[in-house]
């Protein structure tokens, strides 16, 4: 991703949060991580945020979508002797299709992203609103869509240790490069 990329969408999340009441100091804006996966296809599978704490106990983050962007599928994998990431996602704009391990929905609601398609493995549709949430168990498989107006999720969670996210396209690099220029 060029830097010029990384201000643009860092400066959209942060719109799309004031529009909603959530209000980030000046050194937040700043910090919001735009990941690309390394796919270079940030508006179609991608996603932003903004990690207020993590640390040995607990982990709250802001997630921005944009409009029908994808969060790749990938699951959080135990780590030493913990058991991996639990996680409780919180709508609070927009609509959210979380697809989680389970019985498969006869007909999912979100648009697979072209060309990545065989990447996308679990069908369990979770669909969240404004106000709703749903509790993620370390290890499980799920991707999440935005719907059309994008989608802001609160995140509250144990340690969050993003290097070991286990993802199911080979593809994807989880800590993002940042060129300038």
């Amino acid at each position: 991703m060029k830097r010029e990329d990384v201000v643009q969408a860092q400066a959209r999340a942060a719109k799309m949060l004031e529009d909603q009441g959530i209000r980030l100091t000046e050194e937040e804006k700043r910090r919001i991580e735009v990941a690309d996966f390394g796919l270079n296809r940030l508006n179609l599978e991608g996603l932003e945020l903004i990690t207020y704490v993590n640390n040995d106990r607990y982990c709250a983050k802001e997630l921005v979508l944009f409009p029908f962007q994808t969060c790749p599928e990938h699951l959080h994998p135990p780590v030493g002797s913990d058991p991996g990431k639990t996680e409780t996602f919180r709508c609070r704009a927009g609509l959210v299709f979380l697809y989680v391990e389970g019985e498969p929905a006869e007909r999912i609601r979100a648009s697979l992203p072209e060309g990545s398609e065989p990447y996308y493995t679990v069908r369990h549709e979770v669909v969240l609103h404004p106000g709703e949430q749903y509790t993620i168990p370390p290890g499980t498989k799920h991707w999440f869509q935005a719907g059309g107006d994008g989608a802001i999720v609160s995140e509250f969670s144990s340690t969050s240790r993003d290097e070991y996210d286990i993802f199911t396209d080979p593809r994807i690099r989880r800590i993002p490069e940042i060129a300038n220029g």
